[in-house]
């Protein structure tokens, strides 16, 4: 059995993954700020009073989990406030660097002592952010962040290779969110299929990539 630590899994992709995952039959611990009751009727074990924003409430989860292994760790958390050049808010880009970009490495420094040899960590970026591919301009905030947080995962993966955790950057697709207020391409029970597909074909060897849930690898 696999142990896997979702953290913003109580809604969305995070709960849909954690829904199939657990269903498989592997363990599932679910961080989230506050579980919804969809997430309370799946069998996984529920960390509430996370926020990936504030270390403190990251560092008292991380003491909760201490001495238990973590196979593998997949951040999902994130916000997207959409803007363009005419709207863009420098208070709304800090916040989304604080959610986006922050977020993960505070979840990752913190849950570091429960990793070991062959473990794995995915963080859900997205393709907007990027640079190669980005055709469309707008939205500043979430984009400028998830550029950055591929740059985090970059820099993990080169840090980590040595202890063998392998990081690995994710797209979920364009999914029918409450994130994306309903607007997408796929369902988030389709986009956790492939986001699962690709954590279990994926390991040390390709850490440091970038990948479509859909089993294609994205540009930089």
């Amino acid at each position: 059995m696999t142990i896997y630590a979702i953290c913003g899994a109580n809604r969305g992709i995070g709960l849909e993954l954690s829904r199939q995952i657990s269903e498989r039959g592997d363990k599932v611990i679910a961080l989230c700020r506050q579980a919804s009751d969809e997430l309370n009727q799946l069998d996984v074990e529920v960390l509430e009073g996370v926020d990936v924003g504030d270390r403190d409430s990251v560092n008292q989860a991380a003491k909760k989990l201490s001495g238990r292994a973590i196979d593998v760790l997949v951040h999902v958390s994130g916000i997207l406030i959409s803007d363009d050049l005419y709207s863009v808010d420098e208070d709304v880009v800090r916040q989304s660097f604080e959610i986006n970009t922050l977020g993960p490495l505070r979840v990752i420094y913190e849950l570091l002592p429960n990793m070991h040899d062959h473990s794995k960590i995915f963080i859900l970026s997205s393709r907007v952010g990027s640079l190669a591919d980005n055709s469309s301009g707008s939205n500043y905030a979430y984009r400028m962040s998830k550029t950055a947080v591929n740059m985090l995962g970059v820099n993990l993966s080169v840090d980590l290779k040595s202890k063998g955790i392998s990081v690995i950057l994710l797209h979920p697709g364009y999914v029918k969110t409450d994130m994306t207020q309903g607007s997408g391409l796929v369902e988030a029970d389709e986009s956790a299929a492939g986001l699962i597909a690709r954590m279990d074909e994926l390991g040390l060897e390709h850490t440091g990539t970038f990948w479509h849930m859909d089993g294609s690898q994205l540009p930089w």
